[in-house]
């Protein structure tokens, strides 16, 4: 397969398909170059793959990095559920036992330290806070492929939302600690990628959920594929057309 920055391949197994879509995007010599890489996965509650990005999944992207890179490897996620803590999801989902057997450390998003970071053009969030690390690391985004209810997809773009600290992102527009997003959900993707946006992005369109996302029916057959990109509206517009959906009626990303 020709070496390009995107790609998209048939799914055989997370260990065999990761290593594969990677190296089609020329992800090696980017990451070769790389000294702190932060994944974030898709762990907005403590439900199973594939309302959550699979443990699996994020393992093969684990060793992948250490197959070209000495980079020090962090696993980060705040979680949107209002009853638990994101260290109880990553215990739940088997985060917590990956990061023991990888020794790879897992950061709770929710709770790191913050910047404060400003751009008046804008539209919802001329300042926001985000964390430290989400500017410091090499950030690989990986989601799993999903409808949504607000914002019609939740692709690599709408996984960001997983870095905005509930300190200054929940309570006003509902219990969900990222709850402020859901007021104009399509612009405020729009504006928080305009702070950081993934480096990376790989999704896990293995099976794929139509319905939303918090449950629902799965994908029938399942998609079986993986996507990835270090163009993210690119990633995403793909998602949305193997979901059948028409990217172009899909605001934030209409570009």
């Amino acid at each position: 397969m020709a070496v390009s920055g995107f790609a998209e391949i048939e799914f055989v197994s997370y260990r065999e398909s990761v290593p594969k879509v990677l190296d089609a995007i020329g992800a090696r010599d980017v990451l070769e170059e790389q000294t702190a890489v932060l994944i974030k996965p898709n762990l907005i509650n403590a439900s199973p793959f594939p309302i959550t990005t699979a443990p699996e999944c994020v393992e093969a992207v684990i060793e992948y990095v250490r197959s070209c890179s000495e980079a020090e490897i962090v696993i980060g996620e705040g979680c949107g559920d209002p009853g638990l803590e994101t260290d109880e999801v990553f215990e739940r989902l088997g985060y917590r036992e990956l990061g023991r057997r990888h020794a790879v450390e897992l950061v709770d998003l929710n709770h790191a330290p913050l910047t404060r970071l400003e751009n008046r053009d804008c539209e919802v969030f001329q300042e926001m806070h985000l964390p430290e690390i989400a500017m410091s690391h090499y950030l690989i985004s990986v989601p799993v492929l999903k409808a949504h209810s607000f914002s019609e997809i939740t692709g690599t773009l709408k996984n960001m939302i997983g870095l905005a600290p509930p300190k200054h992102y929940s309570g006003r527009f509902g219990t969900w600690k990222k709850a402020v997003f859901h007021r104009r959900m399509h612009q405020s993707i729009g504006d928080l990628n305009r702070y950081r946006t993934p480096d990376l992005s790989l999704v896990d369109a293995t099976v794929g959920m139509p319905d939303y996302h918090l449950g629902g029916a799965h994908c029938d057959p399942p998609v079986g594929k993986l996507i990835a990109g270090f163009d993210p509206l690119q990633v995403d517009r793909r998602s949305a057309e193997l979901l059948g959906l028409r990217w172009q009626k899909i605001a934030h990303l209409k570009g």
